[in-house]
């Protein structure tokens, strides 16, 4: 029925966009506007981190849709935002649009495994060299923001276990600039690690739970809030841990 695929569609293009780090209010609108568009306007949504409802007024229609992963990709909110355009100008129908999106997570480009890697390793040395670092350990904070970052992608696919991987790649980080500055390939551990933690720091994380928060909706705020807070404390216990077991004898 019409209003079922109004709904698996809103729910569906909503899912694609909190999964990707979309703000609440953003989402909502997103999923009203479909609604509207598709000729249902009397919709009632609510949007939470981890879920999305959507019902139709004086009527049994009413659907779920759960969030578990949850990251940043700007170009799957693009993506969703365009088809969203597209369809309130009467460009694509309500069955190419619910097409199309079923498509978006395999047809929207993203950047390769290597590219994000050594985007890892720059952000790293440059802010190492920012936070007070000098030149002599430029190279080896490169290296090992690349491969701190490699360690958290590969424990996070193998073990699909939450934080941990944030732990595993905090622990890589610390043990290798630990065992840099004794090798003397490096001098300084702390402005190693401060700046290669940095490719995992949650800030976007961070931000939009303050724009949640500030925009009304506290549910989503506080979550993703939590969710960011336990990500931070897993990078701190993962060099905690490194300078506990290998720090011995680092001024």
């Amino acid at each position: 029925m019409k209003e079922e695929l109004v709904l698996s569609t809103c729910l569906m293009a909503g899912k694609i966009m909190m999964e990707n780090g979309s703000e609440v209010y953003r989402v909502e609108d997103t999923m009203n506007r479909i609604a509207e568009n598709a000729g249902i306007s009397n919709t009632v949504s609510y949007v939470t981190a981890t879920g999305l409802f959507m019902s139709i007024r004086n009527s049994s229609f009413s659907q779920l849709e759960e969030v578990h992963e949850r990251s940043i990709n700007l170009e799957k909110i693009v993506a969703v935002n365009h088809l969203s355009r597209e369809f309130a100008a009467k460009k694509i129908t309500l069955n190419e649009l619910n097409a199309r999106l079923k498509r978006v997570n395999c047809d929207t480009p993203s950047f390769s495994l290597l590219w994000q890697v050594l985007a890892a390793g720059f952000v790293s040395c440059t802010l190492m060299y920012i936070f007070g670092g000098t030149w002599q350990d430029f190279i080896p904070t490169f290296f090992i923001g690349c491969l701190g970052f490699i360690a958290g992608i590969y424990v996070k696919k193998w073990l699909q276990m939450r934080f941990l991987d944030m732990f595993v790649a905090a622990f890589v980080i610390g043990a290798l600039a630990i065992s840099c500055v004794k090798l003397g390939l490096a001098s300084n551990v702390d402005h190693i690690i401060i700046g290669a933690v940095m490719p995992l720091v949650p800030g976007v994380a961070i931000t939009n739970s303050f724009r949640d928060i500030l925009s009304g909706d506290l549910l989503s705020g506080v979550a993703r809030g939590i969710e960011a807070l336990f990500i931070a404390a897993a990078i701190g216990v993962g060099i905690a841990t490194t300078l506990l077991l290998f720090g011995g004898g680092i001024a």
